[in-house]
């Protein structure tokens, strides 16, 4: 008995494994259901139980998210992401904001140190995305395509912990973004289009300064956007609370 508890232990192990392998590649997206469960036992070609057992685990961990009705869904790419999710239904969104903040500051900063070419001209083309998104008024192609331009200068700072760090956050603010955006939004939006785009002059002038300079200013309109939100102390889900009303500051 012993003996098969082992083996058994370490197949679910191996698919725990492999399902963490398909979340941070890429295959199994955030956001994204996973497949079936009848699926994943024919693809895996292990039992339901397994299967059930390593679904389990991933849900504890907080990278999977049952749905009741719906299915299973993934929540965060690693646990580490998990972990800052976790964190983050703790925190109140200016909390969360000054987090962020202070990751984009030190981002921008070594982005105009270290950039290269090549970042230079993915930032040029995220930040393209971003403002074609806006004006196409898709409001989850322009969160998703401002979280991409911020995320892109995050890998231009060339620190993988930072670029890691600065990625689970995103995700889980992801929700609290969508509803910041969906809010009625003033002219001064406008400006919030320039600010990224003085963001990339600095990185590609190679000015820390005033890359950090840009940023400051852009992220000032955004806390105090949400310091002049009301709160409902709800969760949403991210764990930066919810909130209405105010400017598209993100």
């Amino acid at each position: 008995m012993p003996l098969r508890s082992a083996a058994r232990t370490n197949l679910v192990d191996l698919v725990i494994a492999q399902m963490e392998s398909l979340i941070s590649d890429g295959e199994w997206q955030v956001g994204e259901k996973i497949p079936a469960e009848p699926l994943l036992v024919e693809q895996l070609a292990v039992g339901r139980n397994t299967v059930r057992e390593a679904v389990r685990a991933l849900v504890h961990t907080g990278m999977l998210e049952p749905r009741q009705g719906d299915g299973t869904y993934v929540r965060a790419s690693s646990d580490f992401g998990a972990a800052v999710q976790r964190r983050l239904r703790r925190a109140g969104a200016l909390e969360a904001y000054e987090v962020r903040a202070s990751l984009e500051r030190d981002a921008a900063r070594h982005a105009a140190a270290r950039r290269t070419e090549d970042d230079l001209a993915t930032l040029r083309a995220a930040l393209v995305e971003r403002d074609r998104a806006w004006r196409s008024g898709d409001i989850a192609a322009f969160i998703d395509a401002d979280v991409a331009f911020h995320r892109t200068v995050a890998d231009a700072a060339h620190n993988s912990v930072l670029a890691d760090l600065y990625g689970h956050l995103s995700d889980a603010l992801r929700e609290t973004l969508q509803s910041v955006v969906a809010a009625p939004v003033p002219d001064s939006v406008r400006h919030q289009l320039d600010a990224h785009e003085a963001i990339v002059d600095a990185i590609e002038a190679r000015d820390p300064e005033a890359a950090e300079a840009a940023v400051l200013a852009h992220l000032a309109e955004g806390m105090a956007a949400l310091r002049d939100q009301p709160q409902d102390g709800t969760d949403d889900g991210t764990g930066a609370g919810t909130h209405t009303g105010g400017a598209a500051h993100v």
